[in-house]
């Protein structure tokens, strides 16, 4: 995406890339598939906009968070394919590490709990199942990155001198970096036999130290985890503003300012962003891990509908899920419970049940989990919520953000460039080279596209919520270990 200085939308360029499901619980992609569509959608995008290369000022990345790559310094390829942030693998390394400490056995350092989400187990599994890597780490030969730093890395060079670097947003997502001091955390890596020369720079998610050049000259200094991007494009910069991003999964961040807060309630503490040399902004995050992908699910797998956007007019087709609820566990379930053993459910099944009923269940699963996560951070945080900003690509879905409105009972918001993410990369690149001044010129550029109020009366939304607990608990310690 090609933003203007108006934070306005100037061209778009945008391809799907492969998913890849192994096994059951399996979810990787191809790293040089991504790459190659990397460059394509920026060559596209730039020739939408009838622009050369020297009319871009900088270049920031954003990306799925977790996601991790093992490649060869000397090749610059892959050792293994890219083992995706819902893959549950790892329940067993998890597992292993909580049998001294618990599943919060890292937690003060990184804000984390142990669960299958994060990068670092998946390096372990990569450097313990794949032929070769190893004793590559050893050598200085095998790099670790998320698909940030995977990017960064070709984009600037790769195998002639490529920047290896990572911010302190996709940093904070490995669980193997210390959130007070941002930097690696050589207990932890000693713990999961992780080389800590295969990892990257962790530097701020805005910096005016440039990390390199594309080919075109044009310079890359921008990065952050694609939550964290939606807050800086949502301009959340204030202590309790929130967010909450609808696309594949859910992600809801509360601006916690520069203080860190442990939550107590199912969330996790992580970076929001870094701003050049100031201090680092800290948020607390509910984590959803099927939202949109249930969409796809019932696209892909079930052929309910031709494309997404199809399940609303579905949906839409009814008053209501007819007493069905849908809960999407199917890679275990994240905040608020963390619980790598559940797994997906439908539940209030009759014969008066048709296909038209699921889709609007599925639709409002993605409400109903966010629900659960605001509860969460009112406990945590004691902040109210006043109103959601929302963004990402269910956004457009009206039965979803009117749903939503009436399950939270506040008002949400979606604002004029609902592609918030993007724009966020953009923001952090454009101020590391004072093509924006500060975060106030970003503020001023943020405008409101549409407003849901709620309808729904608190008698049946609490009569509904408590459908959604119920289903929720049917999901509990389906996968017994062998």
């Amino acid at each position: 995406m090609i933003f203007n200085h108006s934070g306005e939308v100037i061209a778009i360029d945008q391809q799907e890339h492969e998913q890849l499901y192994p096994r059951p619980g399996w979810v990787e992609h191809d790293p040089i598939e991504i790459w190659e569509k990397t460059r394509s959608v920026m060559k596209n995008a730039l020739k939408k906009a009838n622009l050369k290369e020297t009319g871009i000022a900088a270049l920031g990345v954003t990306n799925q968070r977790e996601t991790t790559v093992v490649w060869d310094r000397k090749t610059g390829k892959p050792y293994y394919n890219a083992i995706v942030w819902q893959d549950t693998r790892t329940d067993k390394i998890c597992n292993e590490l909580a049998i001294d400490g618990g599943q919060d056995r890292f937690r003060s350092k990184t804000g984390l709990p142990l669960a299958t989400y994060f990068s670092g187990p998946k390096v372990t599994w990569i450097l313990d199942n794949i032929n070769g890597v190893r004793e590559a780490a050893d050598k200085g030969d095998a790099l670790f990155g998320n698909i940030d730093t995977w990017l960064i890395w070709n984009m600037t060079g790769g195998v002639n001198g490529g920047a290896h670097v990572t911010d302190v947003t996709n940093a904070s997502r490995t669980m193997l970096m210390d959130l007070k001091k941002l930097e690696w955390d050589d207990d932890i890596l000693k713990i999961l036999s992780i080389p800590r020369q295969m990892l990257p720079d962790i530097r701020p998610s805005s910096d005016p130290n440039v990390w390199g050049y594309t080919p075109e000259k044009i310079p890359v200094c921008g990065n952050l985890g694609d939550q964290q991007a939606a807050v800086v494009g949502q301009t959340c910069f204030s202590v309790g503003e929130a967010k909450n991003t609808y696309g594949t999964g859910c992600f809801l961040l509360l601006n916690t300012g520069t203080e860190i807060v442990h939550s107590k309630s199912g969330l996790v503490t992580t970076v929001a962003y870094k701003m050049g040399d100031k201090p680092a902004v800290y948020a607390l995050e509910g984590s959803i891990a099927i939202t949109g992908a249930l969409v796809q699910w019932l696209r892909d797998n079930l052929n309910f509908f031709e494309s997404s956007h199809q399940i609303e007019v579905f949906a839409n087709k009814v008053e209501d899920s007819g007493g069905v609820y849908i809960v999407p566990a199917f890679s275990g379930l994240f905040a608020p419970y963390w619980k790598s053993d559940a797994r997906g459910v439908i539940v209030g099944l009759s014969r008066y049940i048709r296909k038209e009923h699921l889709c609007r269940a599925a639709l409002e699963a993605t409400a109903y989990q966010t629900k659960e996560v605001v509860n969460a951070m009112h406990k945590d945080s004691g902040v109210a919520l006043k109103s959601l900003k929302a963004d990402g690509g269910m956004v457009v879905n009206d039965l979803v953000m009117q749903f939503q409105a009436d399950i939270l009972g506040v008002p949400v918001v979606r604002p004029v460039v609902s592609e918030t993410t993007a724009l966020g990369a953009a923001y952090a690149a454009g101020l590391a080279v004072g093509y924006w001044e500060n975060p106030d010129d970003l503020r001023n550029n943020w405008q409101i596209d549409k407003t849901w109020e709620p309808k729904m009366n608190a008698a049946e939304r609490d009569k509904l919520f408590k459908g959604w607990l119920k289903a929720v608990e049917k999901t509990f310690n389906w996968i017994e270990d062998d």
